[in-house]
């Protein structure tokens, strides 16, 4: 198992961005989230990141698990949550729904986008990290 590091994570983060910024900008604002996801993994999966999408999120409440249907938009290298939007304006429940699905999946970061915008790295783009990231060696 590799050593997980605030530098390792971060380093995959910044490749994130640059894929979501490459979908930007081939694909433009102005489609579907689902567009956007599919072009997303295919680009992070271009550059060599394993990813998964569209996976079950267990909520545990003392001592049963509560059989709400919450799918996470895209897990990558089982670190990084991200959450893909396509909406003329971000609504805050969207930070609270990444930070909630950070902390259910017990992951140090995550990002949001939103690719309806005209620069997703200006406009488009929130991180996120949480107590499990605090908890990480700097390297």
């Amino acid at each position: 198992m590799r050593n997980v590091t605030k530098k390792l994570v971060n380093q995959i983060s910044y490749k994130i961005i640059g894929a979501a910024i490459e979908v930007h900008r081939v694909l433009g604002p102005g489609l579907l989230e689902s567009s956007y996801e599919k072009a997303l993994i295919h680009e992070l999966n271009l550059r060599g990141l394993k990813t998964s999408s569209q996976q079950k999120i267990q909520i545990p409440y003392k001592g049963v698990i509560l059989s709400e249907d919450l799918r996470y938009d895209i897990l990558v290298e089982d670190l990084i949550v991200v959450e893909n939007k396509a909406v003329t304006e971000m609504h805050p429940v969207f930070s609270a729904v990444t930070l909630s699905y950070m902390f259910h999946l017990q992951k140090p970061k995550g990002i949001l986008f939103n690719f309806h915008v005209q620069n997703i790295a200006k406009e488009g783009l929130k991180t996120f990290v949480n107590l499990f990231f605090e908890d990480l060696p700097e390297e």
